[in-house]
């Protein structure tokens, strides 16, 4: 306990003398709440860091200072230096727009200013990041060097990925197109980052909304999962992840996430499932343009499956020699993001799936006349493993 309590004491000590001498306050960002035995939230004191420092230190030895520290806290002013006051645009999404920034020591980074006037949206934003991909390191998931949290910006600096973002690669006719060995390495790459968050992270994050827009790209085309906006920390003894609002993207979020109830890490693990089909396809899970019988991806491969003409929606561009995609309804018969990457790598044999959408076929039920007589079988309801038997008298 002494110890310790000197320990707390020296760390304390050097932020002190390091706000004194460079006359900048340092901050308290408190964690994202996890319910913990006796404990709710976690507090990080973050002090600036200048200039000078950054300069000095190789882009390696940068990187090695920073992997296992929690993320650097950097002024407004800088960021207009880093960025030369926000003059390389080179994104944009629904919370901020993100600039292309250089270092002092050279380093390439990716600035996220969130918006203005969203005040409580972009607060929330920026704490699931910082406290969530803020503590993590691992080669599939894009590192966060810092922050500014201030006044005036709100910003996120992560390192910079050269190629962009997957759903480029997937759906824009004027990128180049690759081929499918390369696609299913990006698959196995987001499928280890997310058996990191899931099972080998301290505390189990659920990131809430993987789609090929959140996957970026290196210049190998080495995969790294981003956009960590809606992630969520939770105990690893949790069955169940509370969300007290809707998460997610429209098309790849999982049904419980609509309902809220039951949600769990294999809400990533159905929008995962989404991802693979669209790699497979080289198209969107949705395309109201196309015939019916083809708007909804998943379903039409699910035909092509039971019919044995799987061959016929992989894309030209690619090649039918794996059929990795599963998708399930039900969270407790989707596969764990470990068993995924193993299905994925051969590891595992991967045994013939369940109709996925037998939740979606009509059930017979009984249509009774005026005169209490049953005298058809119509079709409705949803319930799986329901039969009615009907017996005229």
């Amino acid at each position: 306990m002494v110890l310790s309590f000197g320990a707390t004491v020296a760390v304390v000590y050097v932020v002190y003398r390091h706000v004194k001498k460079h006359d900048v306050p340092a901050i308290s960002i408190v964690a994202a709440s996890v319910k913990t035995a006796g404990s709710t939230a976690g507090t990080a004191l973050y002090a600036v860091v200048p200039d000078s420092q950054i300069r000095d230190a190789t882009v390696e030895g940068f990187l090695e200072k920073i992997g296992g520290d929690k993320p650097i806290r950097f002024t407004a002013r800088q960021l207009w230096g880093f960025t030369n006051n926000y003059s390389a645009r080179i994104g944009a999404g629904g919370s901020g727009v993100v600039y292309r920034g250089v270092l002092p020591n050279g380093l390439a980074v990716a600035v996220k200013r969130l918006h203005a006037g969203r005040e409580d949206g972009s607060s929330k934003e920026f704490m699931a990041e910082v406290s969530t991909i803020g503590r993590t390191h691992h080669v599939n998931l894009v590192r966060l060097f810092g922050f500014c949290f201030d006044a005036d910006v709100r910003a996120l600096v992560y390192e910079h990925m050269e190629r962009g973002a997957l759903d480029a690669y997937l759906f824009d006719s004027a990128v180049a197109a690759v081929g499918f060995p390369t696609l299913r390495g990006i698959a196995v790459g987001v499928a280890r980052g997310l058996r990191y968050l899931h099972e080998e992270c301290q505390q189990k994050i659920v990131h809430y909304d993987v789609k090929p827009g959140n996957v970026l790209l290196e210049v190998g085309l080495a995969p790294k999962v981003a956009g960590f906006g809606l992630a969520q920390l939770t105990n690893r003894a949790d069955t169940d992840a509370t969300v007290s609002v809707m998460r997610g993207t429209p098309g790849y979020a999982a049904p419980e996430l609509w309902m809220q109830v039951g949600v769990t890490e294999k809400c990533d693990v159905y929008s995962f499932g989404i991802l693979l089909f669209e790699i497979l396809g080289r198209r969107r899970n949705f395309d109201e343009a196309a015939p019916e019988s083809r708007r909804w991806f998943p379903k039409l491969v699910w035909t092509k499956y039971e019919c044995g003409e799987l061959a016929e929606v992989v894309d030209s561009r690619g090649s039918a020699e794996e059929e990795k995609g599963r998708e399930t309804q039900l969270p407790e018969a989707r596969p764990t993001m470990g068993s995924v990457v193993k299905m994925l790598e051969g590891e595992m044999d991967i045994p013939p799936p369940p109709n996925p959408f037998q939740h979606l076929m009509a059930v017979p039920e009984v249509a009774w006349t005026s005169n209490g007589r049953a005298s058809t079988i119509v079709g409705s309801g949803s319930r799986r493993d329901h039969s009615v038997v009907a017996v005229n008298s």
